[in-house]
């Protein structure tokens, strides 16, 4: 009997159970101490500062002075559009953007297919090639400008092997400049997306090459047909990657050039910079400042709507 009623009381004694709610609290404290720090400072360098330049973009305002005062609407934003200096610089960052596409990607996918073929000293390409990535903007521009010196250079240097050459100012020349300029942007950018398709690569299965091959495709048609669709992730990860950045570039060519001579090098950013902090015209370069970042946000947009069709397909 004792042990019947004792068995009894202990099955009669309640238990405490913990209210779910107390454990989802205890989470979405936990979530809200690890990301509190990185939305503060994307929150103090990201969305005020885009709030800011909405706000200056509808006043002429020079920074100076206290808040804007001087109402002017959308006027910063049609002078901006009508003067055919920036028409210039947009040009110029298309041109860009364009050739970025047209031959870097193809070079650095063709060089992928090499390397990956077991080419001896492969891991010392990839280095070479990887490595102008590693250096900054800035570094990059200041060693460039003494390769291109038309005294003393080391291109004119090597080009004076050719007889009758004349030293070249490749920097100083407006037919000339964009081009120099856009080599060393391939230099620089050229070993990303090599290891980028280098790496897409090493995930295509070989059994569906073989399979390809088995079936009488030839090695070119293996590549288009096959290789490609499978990479094709990559492949638009790298052209975005060369797109937003030909739209953005600024450090490599304001070191370099500055964007001249007589801005035949200018591009969207370094056109905002001199009138923005130059010449002190905040409101107008507020305005340049958000056509670039409209153009930067619709072709985030684009790439973001390939890659879902792609992913429900």
């Amino acid at each position: 009997m004792r042990s019947v009623s004792g068995t009894s009381r202990l099955a009669a004694a309640p238990v405490e159970i913990q209210p779910r709610h107390r454990n989802g609290i205890g989470q979405l404290a936990t979530l809200a101490l690890f990301l509190l720090p990185a939305a503060i400072v994307y929150t103090l360098f990201v969305l005020v500062p885009i709030v800011q330049a909405v706000y200056y973009s509808f006043f002429k305002w020079n920074g100076l002075g206290g808040a804007p005062t001087n109402f002017v609407g959308l006027a910063n934003f049609s002078q901006v559009l009508k003067d055919a200096t920036f028409r210039g610089a947009f040009s110029h960052n298309m041109i860009i953007l364009v050739l970025s596409i047209a031959t870097q990607l193809p070079f650095a996918f063709a060089l992928a297919l090499l390397v990956r073929g077991g080419l001896r000293g492969r891991v010392v390409f990839r280095t070479i090639f990887f490595l102008p990535y590693v250096l900054s903007d800035v570094i990059t521009g200041v060693m460039w400008n003494f390769i291109y010196k038309p005294s003393g250079g080391l291109l004119n240097s090597l080009l004076t092997i050719i007889p009758g050459f004349k030293p070249i100012g490749f920097l100083g020349d407006p037919h000339t400049v964009l081009t120099a300029l856009f080599l060393v942007m391939t230099w620089k950018y050229f070993g990303l997306h090599l290891l980028l398709f280098l790496a897409a690569l090493q995930n295509v299965p070989k059994e569906v090459e073989e399979a390809a091959a088995i079936d009488g495709a030839s090695y070119w048609q293996t590549i288009l047909w096959v290789v490609l669709p499978l990479m094709g992730d990559t492949a638009r990860l790298s052209i975005y990657l060369s797109a937003l950045g030909s739209i953005q570039i600024f450090d490599l060519v304001w070191v370099m050039t500055t964007g001249g001579p007589v801005s035949a090098s200018d591009t969207m950013a370094t056109y905002m910079y001199k009138f923005g902090f130059q010449r002190f015209s905040i409101g107008y370069g507020s305005a340049v400042a958000l056509i670039i970042f409209a153009a930067c946000l619709i072709l985030s947009l684009i790439y973001q709507r390939l890659s879902r069709q792609q992913e429900i397909a």
